[in-house]
């Protein structure tokens, strides 16, 4: 195993660092302390490095990208309806950075940040271990919550991350990597990719993309991934009801064992498999790299955000992601590249 660090540039007069980490079959993992950032996920395939994450050469691409491009989100994932919550009998108004509603932890939250980085390995793995206090005053949720989010790369392809947090007040953690992958040979579309999940239900969205608090079927729908399908044939049958694209909260079984989702390419050459201990998996299909084809409907990176169902703290049924102060939580995501 091998790790390198190098200087990745400066954001807002702060130097941002990179992390690589590389295993014996040349696979890379890159890291950026800015934003917490999977910049690169890539594997070695008969001489020849293959992208799995859908990513941008330059620093300055990270910074406040609309898309939060593999960047790490908290301390809230997702929507939080009317920016406020109650908690210990209080209602804390958080900063409704998507108009009325709080969106990814809010506009200080981790993804902009440059997290304090230190590495660790053994002889079968490497990681990079990010860290970073957030606080009242910066992103409104109650309590000074010293976070840790840690990316290591084993020599059997897995790419582990896990999120440790700790308060000094009752706070709420829901934290994922939103992470956007294109497993085909050249990345341009994502119509040859395939997606299965390993759940039947998905939250009913409104307008605004926040749950209403019904969960309905898959089954039979444009959003049934039951089993292997590409995200073309999906979408085909998405637009037939006036659909245009993926932005939906998907349920499924957490598990160490059976992946939650699964993704592939249809020439059968890689698949990359997410396991998760929480029970939602948002999907969403975009281009981040290029809008007027985004502006199309043209997708070629698919977003998967392992964490617990979005909204959890208006809906009893979602999910616990309420953090008790002075208790310790770790919560964890983790990709295995398999080559077919």
């Amino acid at each position: 195993m091998e790790i390198t660090e190098s200087a990745a540039g400066t954001l807002h007069q702060q130097a941002v660092k990179k992390y690589v980490l590389t295993n014996q079959q040349g696979t890379r993992v890159a890291i950026l302390t800015w934003g917490a950032t999977l910049q690169e996920f890539s594997v070695v395939e008969d001489g020849k490095r293959h992208q799995l994450v859908v990513h941008q050469p330059n620093l300055t691409d990270y910074d406040h990208n609309p898309f939060y491009l593999c960047q790490t989100l908290g301390r809230v994932a997702g929507r939080i309806a009317g920016a406020q919550f109650d908690l210990d009998g209080k209602t804390v108004h958080l900063d409704a950075n998507e108009d009325p509603n709080a969106s990814h932890g809010g506009p200080h939250g981790f993804t902009f940040v440059n997290w304090e980085a230190t590495t660790t390995k053994t002889a079968d793995t490497a990681s990079v271990i990010l860290t970073h206090t957030a606080t009242e005053a910066d992103d409104k949720y109650p309590g000074t919550m010293d976070a840790k989010v840690t990316f290591t790369l084993s020599e059997e392809n897995h790419l582990d991350i896990q999120f440790d947090a700790k308060s000094d007040a009752t706070t709420l953690f829901n934290p994922t990597v939103h992470s956007y992958f294109n497993v085909t040979d050249d990345q341009y579309s994502l119509d040859d990719q395939w997606l299965k999940l390993s759940g039947d239900k998905r939250l009913v969205l409104d307008q605004a993309k926040i749950p209403t608090g019904e969960m309905v079927a898959t089954a039979g729908t444009g959003y049934d991934f039951s089993h292997p399908r590409t995200i073309k044939d999906g979408l085909d049958q998405l637009h037939k009801t006036g659909q245009v694209e993926y932005d939906d909260a998907f349920v499924v079984r957490p598990s160490k064992d059976e992946p939650i989702a699964e993704v592939g390419d249809k020439a059968g050459h890689r698949t990359v498999s997410v396991f998760s201990d929480r029970n939602a998996l948002v999907v969403f299909t975009a281009n981040a790299t290029d809008p007027k084809r985004a502006e199309k409907h043209d997708y070629n990176a698919l977003a998967m955000e392992a964490q617990t169902l979005p909204d959890a703290i208006h809906h009893e049924d979602f999910g616990d992601v309420i953090l008790p102060a002075n208790q310790p939580v770790t919560h964890w995501i983790s990709y295995q590249y398999e080559r077919k």
